[in-house]
Formats: C-alpha cells, structure tokens, sequence
C-alpha cells in the first residue's frame, strides 16, 4: 500500500491541497466577514493616504471626464453623441469601476504574497475582497455622477433605481475579470506592466467617448458587433435609465447577464485551479 493510500484509509489529506470546488466556495463564504472588513479598512488607508482622502476618489474620474469630453467632443464634431456631457460623465465614471477591478485583481495574490504565504485560507477572499473595496469606492461615485446628471440637464426618474441590478451585473462581470487577471499574474509577472495598454486599449474601443451608430454608420457589420460588447453594453443601459435622450435596448440586459455569468464561471474555474500554487514562494 503506497504512502497516498494509507493516508485515504485514515482520512488524512496533504496540507495545502486543493478543496473541491464546492467546498472552495464554502470556506470563502465563511469568510465574507474577513473580506468586507479587509475592503474596508483597505478603502480607509487609501484616503488616508491622500491629502483629500474620499474627495479624490470623484475628482480623479471628473477630471477624466472634463479632459476628454473636450477633446472628443471637438474632435468628433457634429457626430457625437446627444447630451455629450452626460454622455462622457457616465461612460468614464462606470469604466473607472471596469479598470480599478481588473487592476486591482491582477495584483490581489502576488501584491498579498506575504499574507498568502504565511496563513491558510481560500485565496478566493483576495480577489474577492479587491472587487469589495471598488463597490465601497463606487457608491459615492455614482452619487456624484447623478448630480452632475442633473446639473447637466438631466432630470431625476424612477429609471435611475434600474442602475442598482446593473451595477450588480457588472461586478460580477468584474470578478470573472480579476479572477482570470489574478491568475495570470501569478505565472507571468510582466502582465501588470502590459494591463495599463489593454485598459487604454478597451477605453477607446469600448464606447465610452462615442456614439457608435454615429462614428461606425458606414460600417452596419462592426455596430452589430458592438450589440455583443459587454462594457459597451453596460454603459448603454446606464445611459438609457438615466439620460433623457438615450434609446433602451432591453436586449442589452441579456447580453450582459450572460456574459457576467459566463466570465464568473470561467474566472472561477481558472482561479480554483491553480489555488495549490498560490502559497508558493517564487
């Protein structure tokens, strides 16, 4: 009888070793306590660490959005889109949720190494933790965001409750996002250095400065691709619940439904995988 199967007959099991899947997610729950504490206190040393403290959490996406809905709105001309300003204001305050959460979760395993090497506990808590802290850093932001909605002309609706389920879609989108990064940062180090170019790359592509129908009209077969694009998706249906002008596509909660469900799954798989290697010095 080898050494592996005399440790089956007595119950024993190799330390470290990876649970089953369902087990995994078990342990995590009981650990939500731990995460939302690790969020928040996480959210507090940030703004300590900033002279404006939550202050700069809102200025950072308002500055973004005054230099580039200047700069695209001259560019673009008589193609941009309606309500330009609050067009720009959405679409950069919620992506800043998009690349806070798959930055964040490159860096949730190998930025925690010395806690993840020194203590047994799903490594799922880390990510999980990290996409936390951006919905603590959220909400302000989407406060914020409604009143420079309606100094901007838009006026209040009960639409503007719709963006509590979408925000919810996109986080789990998210967390799919961080899973997959977090992983991948494990193995290959350099990713983080490559992350800043695919989240410029994706905030140029994924129409947060553009009306698509009016940039891509010549091209019908590249719009019908943007109805499939997850981000671009999200920021149309929180454009259509809050702004006056934009056109609802209640297609669109499919797609991003099905994309948040599909990304959380292969994120969590892939993430699952490769927990027995997460405690390892390198």
């Amino acid at each position: 009888m080898t050494v592996a199967e005399e440790a089956d007959k007595f119950g024993l099991h190799r330390v470290g070793a990876r649970p089953s899947l369902g087990d995994y997610l078990r342990q995590t729950w009981e650990r939500r306590e731990f995460i939302y504490e690790l969020a928040k206190a996480r959210v507090q040393k940030q703004n300590q660490q900033n002279r404006l403290g939550m202050l700069w959490v809102v200025l950072k996406p308002t500055m973004n959005a005054i230099m580039y809905g200047v700069i695209f709105g001259v560019l673009q001309g008589d193609k941009k889109a309606a309500d330009f300003p609050v067009f720009v204001v959405i679409g950069v305050f919620l992506f800043e949720f998009f690349t806070s959460s798959m930055n964040g979760g490159a860096k949730s395993i190998t930025g925690n190494s010395a806690l993840v090497q020194s203590l047994s506990f799903p490594r799922l808590s880390l990510p999980v933790a990290q996409i936390t802290q951006n919905l603590l850093t959220l909400m302000p932001m989407v406060a914020i965001m409604f009143i420079y909605s309606m100094i901007l002309g838009t006026s209040p609706k009960w639409s503007w409750f719709g963006i509590i389920p979408l925000i919810a879609l996109f986080s789990v989108f998210n967390m799919g996002v961080a899973l997959i990064c977090a992983r991948i940062t494990v193995h290959v180090r350099d990713f983080t250095q490559i992350l800043p170019l695919v989240t410029r790359m994706l905030f140029y592509t994924s129409g947060v400065l553009f009306s698509v129908d009016r940039i891509l009209s010549h091209w019908p077969w590249l719009v019908t691709v943007f109805d499939y694009h997850p981000l671009y998706q999200t920021l149309q249906l929180a454009r259509a619940m809050i702004m006056d002008t934009a056109d609802y596509d209640p297609m669109g909660w499919v797609v991003v439904g099905v994309w948040a469900l599909v990304m959380l799954v292969v994120g969590l798989i892939f993430f699952w995988k490769a927990e027995e290697r997460y405690g390892r010095a390198n």
